[in-house]
């Protein structure tokens, strides 16, 4: 909208099927928006304004809320969920802290998707060929890029940790710095926002599918997520000794309760199965461990004060805002409930069946219709609305006949 209408206060409204709009651009049917597709209104966080630095026309950007006309936060929004989330943590006392990693792709364009992505030309008139991991000179031929991408999140308040090269031929990863779930979900979103920008006008693409190469690392947005005490800011994880407590052993319970029924949330989409059906570093099980990357749940090595548990199931196509939300939701259910986790895995070792996880998106959808503790979780609207989604966003995809089908199945008798 116009700056003269936004700074008048207007009242910006959208229909509510559009937060059910699927990848491809359609919707489901309207029963699972209200029959009569009414709007919400899009109220912006004052804490979110942006002025958006590669824009050379004046141009902003307001993360909103997506709220019903009462003042209630629509039931179908994803940062709704995330907020309901904390504020029932907040309900007991507590405060959950988290930090994603996010791994993407720096592409040439892509103008035939029938064709493989590949690396750009950088500053040395080369491609990249895949030996520049964690190389502290591997992003000199993107330094342009890069620059601006670090200059834009300084602009738009978003600080980081670390970057690094990552596995994957032209694949990189940001850490950015733990903090308030809702924060980090804002900035993960911003930052994926920024990188797609910045790359168009360098003329490259950034892709965050979870798989986009074959025979290359996938992509993941790991969550560290640990509970602190309001007011004292005390990490629950961990005792006066420094050992760890019932309430870390909960949460871990809680998240093995629910990473099964909650695969489609953290892997929405299904080319999100090829990154988990390679589990090398990308771990389709709930089982965990004490610094172990073939776990799903690990416990990364620190300090008591730092005790947490990283979820490695989301891919870098989840929705930052539901993939926290679920996987907070599942820790605090634990909790509540005081679940007691399986046994930690020591090195390699075989996946318990009660611990596997869906390995296609029909799977996850299939598990995640029959969870009741989806429903109680995030209600009957949203589970039901987002299934009806996917399955849209599925069946498109069985619609086409790939390249893999036509190359070894025509010539057979």
């Amino acid at each position: 909208m116009t700056a003269a209408g936004f700074l008048e206060g207007r009242r910006l409204q959208m229909a509510r099927g559009v937060l059910l709009q699927c990848i491809m651009g359609g919707y489901p049917e309207a029963r699972f928006y209200g029959s009569d597709d009414g709007d919400l209104a899009l109220v912006p966080d004052p804490a979110h304004i942006h002025r958006l630095p590669w824009s050379q026309q004046p141009r902003a950007l307001a993360i909103c809320d997506a709220d019903e006309f009462s003042g209630e936060s629509s039931r179908l929004s994803t940062r709704g969920q995330l907020k309901a989330v904390i504020a029932r943590y907040a309900a007991r006392g507590l405060a959950p802290v988290v930090a994603t990693e996010l791994e993407f792709f720096v592409f040439a364009p892509n103008t035939d998707p029938t064709q493989p992505f590949r690396p750009p030309v950088g500053l040395d008139g080369r491609r990249e060929d895949g030996f520049s991991a964690f190389s502290i000179s591997s992003n000199n031929g993107l330094r342009p890029f890069f620059s601006e991408v670090y200059q834009c999140m300084a602009a738009l308040g978003l600080p980081r940790d670390t970057f690094m090269h990552e596995m994957g031929v032209s694949q990189f990863e940001i850490n950015l710095l733990h903090g308030d779930p809702l924060l980090l979900a804002d900035q993960t979103f911003l930052f994926k926002h920024l990188l797609k920008e910045v790359a168009l006008k360098h003329g490259l693409t950034v892709v965050c599918m979870a798989k986009p190469l074959a025979h290359t690392a996938g992509s993941s947005m790991h969550i560290h997520q640990s509970v602190v005490e309001l007011g004292s800011g005390r990490n629950v994880f961990s005792d006066e000794a420094g050992q760890p407590t019932a309430t870390f052993r909960h949460f871990i319970g809680g998240q093995q309760a629910g990473m099964g029924d909650f695969t489609a949330l953290f892997a929405p989409n299904v080319n999100s199965y090829q990154r988990l059906f390679h589990p090398y570093a990308s771990p389709n099980n709930a089982c965990w461990s004490h610094d172990n990357r073939s776990a799903g749940l690990r416990i990364p090595a620190s300090s008591p004060l730092a005790r947490r548990v990283e979820n490695r199931l989301p891919g870098a196509d989840a929705n930052p805002y539901l993939a926290i939300a679920a996987s907070l939701a599942a820790g605090l259910y634990g909790i509540e409930h005081k679940l007691e986790p399986s046994a930690a895995i020591e090195g390699a070792f075989d996946v318990p069946q009660a611990l596997s996880l869906p390995c296609t998106l029909h799977a996850a959808l299939e598990r995640l219709k029959g969870s009741h503790l989806a429903i109680e979780l995030f209600g009957t609207e949203f589970i039901e609305g987002y299934i009806a989604s996917k399955t849209l966003e599925l069946t498109s995809f069985q619609d086409e006949i790939t390249p893999w089908e036509r190359r070894v199945l025509a010539a057979q008798a």
